[in-house]
């Protein structure tokens, strides 16, 4: 049953897959959803992003609201409370970060996502006599507050933080997870300053409960609000599950994304899967993308839309689609189904689908690249021309909207400094002003069809 059509562009693959997903470009006027409407798209989001790690800081701040207009985060809260969505730590991003993945309870992914891609992963179990006084409690106790867990671990620790951060050891390695969001969030929240030696900490009514970042009740993963019994037992239920998360995700699956999800035994491991599926006739094999892997399946109404996306707006004459993506969002396919775009085999700048980082696609290509401590861009070649050029820096004022930012400062382009870069220019007609730092951003200057 191989379907044999003309491949498309590795670009039309840049096009596909945020409009496969939901997302939104950044002139997109749909009105905020309201109600029940909000909630069953974001049910529908959480379906489709179900067993996909990403960065925690990312979730709600980028990859939501990029799907749901006019997200809230008392949407997840909402849909949490319903039993509708549960979540689970995929790995640590350093001390206030780490990668999480989401499942709607009873419908977990049945096969293991390991964390991928770092240094700060946190692989491994841990194990000390703190995070097994952890273990022991919440087996013992099941779901418990902050405050148990802390008398419980009393006498293996010596204060609060120390209980904490083994906790979230444990988070970060999947063993343990919340009944709310609430401390992934937290997590961003500046920390106050350590205690004067001696000093004893103010005990108001929210110090009683527990720091923000432990606040709700924690449960071992497979207990309480995280509970896979639901889930296939067998491992050709359990592969067949997987096949068809990752072909909802991707609409058209190649060798490429499956390897960047991090699955546990990689591609190999779903690939009888998909060639069953095939010979079912429940999904097309082909090759269907130029430049990607030869073993490539497509669900029918996916490759259809494959097709449809394979001419760019410009090319009708049209004003080019954009959108502002986090570099870790699902729908970004650079970095993972395909390759970054460089300037020659001489470029070995490091892009990363990092926590923070950001890539603005015009017409699927990515044409800019903004580092994560967001200071520094990254024009990619795609960006040489003038109109892709003006629509990617004009994508950057959609970093301002949210309110979670004052503005945006570049001090460097491509390693240079901002005001000598020969993108100068360019960034003062996309609304830049010379500042002290460098070239400054502010949501005051954010056209009309942006804001």
């Amino acid at each position: 049953l191989r379907h044999e059509v003309e491949p498309v562009d590795p670009e039309t693959l840049g096009r596909f897959l945020p409009a496969w997903q939901g997302v939104r470009a950044v002139d997109d006027d749909t009105p905020p959803l309201r109600g029940t409407a909000a909630l069953e798209r974001l049910a529908e989001v959480v379906d489709q992003l179900a067993g996909v790690p990403i960065p925690a800081s990312v979730l709600e701040r980028d990859v939501l609201p990029a799907r749901v207009p006019g997200y809230q985060p008392r949407l997840l809260d909402e849909l949490g409370a319903l039993g509708e969505v549960a979540w689970v730590g995929r790995g640590s991003l350093g001390r206030d970060d780490g990668r999480v993945v989401l499942h709607r309870p009873g419908r977990e992914l049945p096969v293991p996502v390991v964390a991928v891609g770092g240094p700060d992963d946190g692989a491994g179990r841990p194990s000390s006599p703190l995070h097994e006084a952890i273990r022991e409690h919440l087996a013992a106790k099941g779901a418990s507050f902050f405050r148990a867990i802390q008398g419980s671990a009393a006498r293996v620790a010596a204060n609060e933080r120390e209980v904490l951060d083994a906790l979230w050891d444990l988070v970060w390695a999947g063993e343990v997870t919340n009944d709310t969001f609430a401390p992934l969030r937290a997590l961003r929240w500046k920390r106050p300053a350590k205690s004067a030696a001696g000093a004893r900490p103010r005990l108001g009514r929210l110090t009683a409960l527990g720091p923000p970042e432990a606040a709700g009740r924690w449960s071992l993963v497979g207990s309480g609000v995280w509970d896979p019994a639901g889930a296939p037992a067998s491992p050709t239920e359990r592969a067949h599950q997987l096949a068809l998360a990752l072909l909802d995700r991707h609409g058209v699956l190649v060798r490429e994304a499956v390897m960047s999800e991090g699955l546990e035994g990689g591609f190999s491991a779903i690939y009888p899967m998909l060639r069953a599926l095939e010979e079912a006739g429940r999904i097309r094999r082909g090759y269907f993308v130029a430049g990607l892997g030869a073993a490539q399946f497509a669900l029918a109404g996916a490759l259809d839309r494959l097709r449809a996306t394979r001419e760019p707006a410009s090319a009708r004459g049209d004003a080019p689609e954009v959108h502002l993506l986090a570099a870790a969002d699902p729908a970004n396919p650079y970095g993972a189904a395909l390759p970054w775009p460089r300037r020659g085999e001489s470029d070995k700048r490091p892009f990363q689908r990092a926590a923070g980082a950001y890539v603005v696609l015009v017409d699927g290509v990515a044409a800019l690249y903004l580092d994560r401590g967001g200071t520094s861009l990254q024009t990619l070649p795609a960006f040489d021309d003038p109109v892709v050029a003006d629509a990617a820096l004009t994508a950057l004022h959609a970093l301002l909207l949210d309110g979670s930012r004052r503005e945006v400062v570049i001090a460097r382009v491509d390693g240079e400094p901002a005001g000598r870069s020969p993108q100068y220019e360019s960034l003062l007609r996309a609304g830049f002003i010379q500042g002290y730092r460098g070239l400054v951003l502010r949501k005051s200057r954010v056209p009309a069809m942006i804001a």
